[in-house]
């Protein structure tokens, strides 16, 4: 029960944009700042469109948000629920966190329950989410409230400081290929190659769901991130048909570098192209001085996860992917809070 008083509000912005961050960075593995976050928000629709697709399913996109404040003003919670056009149908993804010195006291709980209700409204059949592997206090939170573990991902790093030589690995360069980067050829063209390459590799990801994004969402959600700059796209190219990528981000906060993603045409994989790309990555990263590189893959994505090995990155926490049935997140609430009310 709560024992403070809480205010929950909508979200008021760009005044907590600064406040949200600081929440935010207390569990995301990458800080953001409230500059990051107005940019992301700039990319978004002002007015969502939803719709029940043949199947009964909610499709379109839209979003809610929603902060539990202290007497002070401080926010001490925030939920975020959204669906993008190419979430998988009837789905909405979710963002729930409390601050770390207001937690166990119902503040997760009511959070919940204003975005099931508000997925209720809308038509969702189900809500999905990640929390850290290790967060045991934060997976039985979930448990309770008619969540399942759907998958697991892991995190890697590599300490660039003091790294080891890299394994000697055929460059595409020795298999007739060409490697470039998205600064060597700019514009459409390329970014239209690019984007082919990813819808053929990303559906083949494990645990892809949903449905790869039109282009010019791919271009803000997927290419053009956090961290972006077109050196950074490495590409490997068949002459002019671009077979093979890696996209390099920088946060210059703690000046790492991140794998955003590394995918291979079909029908050159197994010529070892990623791990070369890989490679490159890294050398790219320790030219610009940075302390390290990370990465996130799937557990079922054995390859990828072979090659992160044979580089040195050392295994750090991973992520569940879970999911619930809305009709049980609301059975589960009532039955742990039946008198919780926004």
């Amino acid at each position: 029960m709560i024992n403070i008083t809480i205010i929950f509000r909508p979200l008021q912005l760009p005044d907590d944009y600064e406040q949200l961050a600081r929440l935010l960075n207390q569990v995301w593995s990458e800080p953001t700042t409230a500059e990051r976050l107005l940019e992301d928000d700039q990319k978004l629709y002002e007015v969502g469109h939803t719709w029940m697709d043949e199947n009964r399913l909610l499709g379109g996109y839209d979003r809610e948000r929603h902060a539990a404040v202290n007497e002070q003003g401080k926010i001490v919670g925030y939920a975020w629920s959204w669906r993008a056009p190419w979430t998988e149908p009837g789905y909405l993804c979710n963002t729930l966190v409390v601050d770390e010195a207001y937690r166990n006291r119902g503040i997760g709980g009511m959070l919940l329950r204003h975005i099931t209700q508000w997925a209720f409204k809308l038509g969702a059949a189900a809500l999905i989410t990640e929390i850290w592997d290790d967060n045991e206090e934060a997976r039985q939170f979930a448990v309770k409230r008619g969540f399942a573990i759907e998958r697991h991902a892991f995190q890697s790093l590599l300490q660039l400081q003091g790294q080891e030589d890299l394994p000697a690995v055929q460059m595409p360069e020795q298999l007739g290929l060409r490697i470039l980067t998205l600064a060597d050829e700019p514009g459409d063209e390329s970014e239209h190659k690019l984007y082919e390459l990813y819808k053929e590799s990303l559906v083949d990801i494990p645990g892809f769901m949903g449905e790869v994004p039109a282009y010019e969402e791919w271009l803000k959600w997927y290419l053009q991130v956090d961290g972006y700059a077109p050196e950074h796209v490495i590409i490997a190219a068949d002459g002019n048909v671009f077979v093979g990528v890696t996209n390099v981000l920088h946060n210059r906060e703690t000046n790492g570098m991140y794998h955003e993603y590394t995918g291979v045409a079909r029908a050159y994989r197994g010529r070892q192209i990623a791990l070369a790309l890989k490679v490159k990555a890294i050398e790219l990263a320790r030219q610009h001085g940075a302390a390290y590189i990370r990465t996130d893959n799937d557990s079922l994505n054995k390859p990828i996860l072979a090659i992160n090995g044979k580089l040195g990155y050392v295994p750090l926490r991973g992520s569940y992917r879970i999911l619930a049935p809305l009709e049980n997140v609301l059975t589960s609430l009532n039955q742990l809070e039946p008198q919780a009310a926004d």
